[in-house]
């Protein structure tokens, strides 16, 4: 049996996964079983919230708090689909857009991966919350060229056409080491504003640890805090309280678009 470090891409042989990798050091949590992976596809069927994973690690600290926001979700029966973006093929964004306006579409031009998939989930999907860790300050790596990838959304009405996701609402997780929890979630929140998403009342949660302690320690940490788990329950309330409220639908029309 074959199995692949989600974080690096290590292939290990065995009736198990090892109790690390050997290249990145992540933990057998991190390895899923080895097998040729196809292209990510959209059923069509509805739900409500699109929960995202954006971590390196999908075991991890920030597994946590999307666990968390699934449990409840599941409360409160909410229909959602999670996606832990290391487990997916998510390319660095064309830039289209550089060359021309109209240059960057939607659909995507980039169909090579499992970006238009989560495209056509978010444009369906009524909420989105988007967990991630703070790596220098800022979101991970994954979660940034998973958030570039939306430009071809973010572009419509700059090419004429009307902004899908007005209205839509958003709540946003963030754990990590030290500081910079606000200005991580500031940084992605940037991004769904341009897309017209509206930031649930109290929206944002975070914890961090603190650098005096090692980082081995933060999974048990976040794993025991009382504190992270009543904020990420209160921030998955108000973006279903929104939903009920039906906001995207009432707003969508009166709402003037501006792209930068």
């Amino acid at each position: 049996m074959k199995w692949r470090c989600a974080v690096c891409g290590y292939v290990h042989e065995g009736s198990k996964p090892p109790a690390e990798c050997p290249q990145c050091s992540s933990d057998a949590g991190e390895f899923i079983e080895y097998s040729e992976k196809k292209k990510l596809a959209f059923d069509g069927k509805k739900f409500d919230v699109l929960l995202i994973n954006g971590s390196s690690h999908h075991a991890h600290n920030t597994n946590i708090l999307a666990t968390l926001a699934e449990n409840a979700l599941k409360k409160r029966k909410i229909s959602y689909r999670r996606f832990d973006l290391n487990k997916l093929q998510i390319y660095h964004c064309w830039c289209c857009y550089s060359m021309r306006d109209n240059a960057c579409t939607y659909p995507c031009r980039n169909q090579y991966d499992d970006a238009p998939a989560l495209h056509e989930m978010l444009l369906q999907a009524k909420a989105v919350i988007i967990t991630s860790p703070i790596n220098w300050n800022n979101m991970s790596a994954r979660l940034k060229d998973f958030m570039d990838r939306l430009t071809c959304i973010e572009n419509m009405p700059l090419i004429g056409k009307k902004a899908p996701c007005t209205g839509k609402i958003a709540g946003i997780l963030i754990n990590g080491h030290e500081d910079g929890a606000m200005k991580t979630a500031m940084d992605v929140f940037v991004y769904l504003q341009q897309m017209g998403f509206i930031l649930a009342p109290f929206g944002f949660a975070y914890r961090t640890h603190g650098a005096g302690n090692d980082t081995v320690s933060d999974n048990n940490f976040l794993s025991k805090d009382s504190k992270i788990k009543s904020d990420v329950d209160g921030v998955v309330n108000n973006v279903v309280e929104m939903i009920k409220l039906d906001v995207e639908k009432k707003i969508k029309p009166k709402i003037k678009e501006v792209s930068e």
